[in-house]
């Protein structure tokens, strides 16, 4: 049987832009559906924390520890496993830490669960759009990724709708099922990830020239004897062996000494890698993505049901804004899409945190009115968000 099923060149781009997608979605789904189980009676009647809220948040907040964890093991261990490899660990991680969880009568059980789950997120998250860039082509990367990242709002949303729906039952399959409905991108991952191939930048690095020159024709539809090929094995090879020679330890990073790195801008490259994406987690996505539906209740003042059904139409409104930077992220820039959508989310929790304070505020007459208000900027929270 030929690689691939036969696929090259668009075709083998889609596929593996499919398993990419599938993680990121994953991701997604995973970081909302516990939004939904953590004001679902039954799941906090069983596991005994209706009246415990610390201990409660320690179960939600516990799986971003794990996804912490994760991504620095991917760190680790992402080199010498290569892309595939990595997002199959990750995967078979997240399994472990889903059936925990799907099968939990206890917070202990509950809690690692999280933990397992989390840091098999943060392997595939941390190696899922790595694995994206290397195997498509310079003019598809920025669209491809804005894609996996609409992908990963597409599970979230799904997730919300997933739990409004069970809502409606009673037991414990309000919350069970929901977590794992997981499966259902876990089993795409196994079927998918195990035939595409491997990132040819990553097979060079390790010496694997002629595997990789193979791969990058395959993806382009080409033969590897094409100049076009072996212009970019040629590109490939030199940028790895440039990076080879002027490594620098993370000891020399932390105490800014890069003068020997060869002009690579090392320590501005990280500050600009990870700054952007603490930058965004920092933002307060999170404080959306797990408690919206349980601020909703306490501190606006909605029912459960209805605080579910706004939750979910929320992340309906976050998906179809985040559409939006397909077509302009190459004509906007990835930094004014960036510095405006975060200006946009500050002015957002500036005006729900003035608003939630005054409804909350004794004898205050027109609580009920600004606490509605700020519904409108939780919408339009996500809108900057996406």
């Amino acid at each position: 049987m030929r690689p691939y099923f036969g696929m090259t060149g668009g075709w083998l781009t889609f596929w593996v832009t499919v398993a990419c997608a599938t993680d990121m979605t994953l991701f997604g789904y995973d970081q909302g559906v516990f939004g939904g189980v953590v004001v679902t009676g039954d799941y906090l009647d069983v596991m005994n924390l209706r009246n415990n809220s610390s201990l409660l948040g320690t179960v939600t907040a516990i799986y971003d520890i794990g996804c912490f964890f994760g991504a620095i093991l991917a760190f680790v261990v992402g080199d010498p496993l290569g892309r595939k490899n990595t997002i199959l660990l990750g995967t078979t991680t997240m399994s472990i830490g889903a059936i925990l969880q799907i099968s939990a009568f206890g917070v202990p059980q509950m809690i690692i669960g999280r933990i397992i789950a989390g840091i098999g997120n943060g392997l595939n998250t941390a190696t899922a759009p790595v694995w994206q860039g290397e195997t498509s082509k310079a003019s598809w990367r920025g669209k491809l990724v804005i894609i996996e990242m609409i992908m990963n709002i597409a599970g979230f949303s799904l997730s919300n709708w997933m739990t409004y729906g069970f809502s409606f039952l009673s037991g414990g399959i309000t919350w069970r099922f929901p977590l794992a409905f997981q499966f259902v991108f876990i089993f795409i991952l196994f079927a998918t990830v195990p035939w595409l191939p491997e990132s040819p930048r990553w097979l060079i690095a390790k010496g694997r020239v002629e595997e990789a020159e193979q791969i990058l024709a395959d993806l382009e539809g080409k033969t590897v004897d094409d100049a076009y090929i072996i212009t970019q094995s040629k590109e490939i090879q030199w940028a790895a062996n440039y990076e080879k020679e002027h490594q620098v330890r993370w000891r020399d990073i932390i105490r800014g000494r890069t003068e020997n790195a060869g002009g690579t801008c090392t320590v501005r490259r990280l500050l600009l890698g990870m700054g952007t994406q603490a930058m965004q987690q920092l933002a307060g996505i999170n404080v959306t993505s797990y408690y919206l539906p349980t601020v909703l209740i306490n501190s606006v003042g909605q029912t459960e049901s209805m605080a579910r059904l706004l939750a979910a139409c929320n992340s309906v409104s976050y998906l179809l804004f985040s559409l939006i930077g397909i077509p302009n992220v190459e004509r906007w820039g990835r930094r004014k899409m960036m510095m405006y959508a975060a200006a946009g989310q500050f002015f957002c929790y500036l005006i729900i945190t003035i608003l939630l304070y005054y409804n909350e505020k004794p004898g205050y007459a027109g609580a009920g009115k600004v606490a509605e208000a700020s519904i409108a900027f939780f919408f339009l929270y996500y809108v900057f968000s996406a």
